[in-house]
């Protein structure tokens, strides 16, 4: 028989993840609501002689879609890379961008370029275990230099996993960790305060 957690344990546990949930939830509509105001003042919509409810929602939207649009083209992509490379200049600009960057592509990127699965490996000693996410298998010189089967792990930091640390690992050496990457980075964030509802870490067979 296992040991049930006590009421306090899972009224915390609770309140940890409704703060997981609800922040991003609520960082998103803060961030709608300013683009949304942005273009209300730009357009004006006074002088329209009827009233149009959520036209300002509907404007944003088609912003957003046409940028998408933009951005895919050739001249989109030239003019992203120059505007890139001009954040880069800016020092504190460039920390910034860089990492919102990295948790976008964490989170939207296609299927394949996403953070495969989520492993433990012994790091940065033996005997010590970070939680690492797997972005590949390792190629080229990197791994023709070496014996083993090399595997990508990106290792976050906390509480702010958009830096961390691109590690090479043999993968003999990684243990697989039956939990989804949501709940992975809700581990991350908290600093360990939050644990999946099963309460279990199950370990698979290398497998990625």
């Amino acid at each position: 028989m296992t040991d049930r957690p006590s009421l306090k344990s899972r009224l915390k546990n609770y309140f940890i993840t409704g703060l997981l949930v609800l922040i991003p939830i609520g960082l998103t509509i803060y961030i709608l609501r300013i683009l949304i105001k942005l273009v209300e003042r730009l357009f004006p919509f006074h002088i329209l002689p009827f009233y149009v409810p959520g036209l300002g929602i509907i404007i944003t939207v088609g912003i957003v879609l046409a940028t998408g649009f933009v951005a895919t083209s050739v001249i989109g992509r030239w003019l992203g890379d120059f505007g890139e490379n001009l954040l880069y200049r800016i020092p504190v600009v460039k920390n910034i961008y860089t990492g919102a960057k990295q948790l976008s592509k964490a989170i939207f990127a296609p299927k394949g370029e996403k953070f495969r699965s989520v492993v433990l490996i012994e790091y940065p000693r033996r005997g010590i275990y970070s939680m690492g996410f797997v972005t590949g298998t390792t190629r080229g010189a990197m791994q023709d230099l070496t014996e083993k089967e090399m595997i990508n792990i990106f290792v976050p930091t906390t509480p702010n996993p958009t830096s961390g640390f691109y590690l090479m690992v043999p993968a003999d050496d990684i243990i697989k960790l039956d939990m989804n990457v949501e709940d992975a980075f809700k581990v991350l964030i908290s600093g360990g305060l939050y644990y999946p509802p099963n309460n279990k870490f199950n370990l698979k067979e290398n497998d990625f």
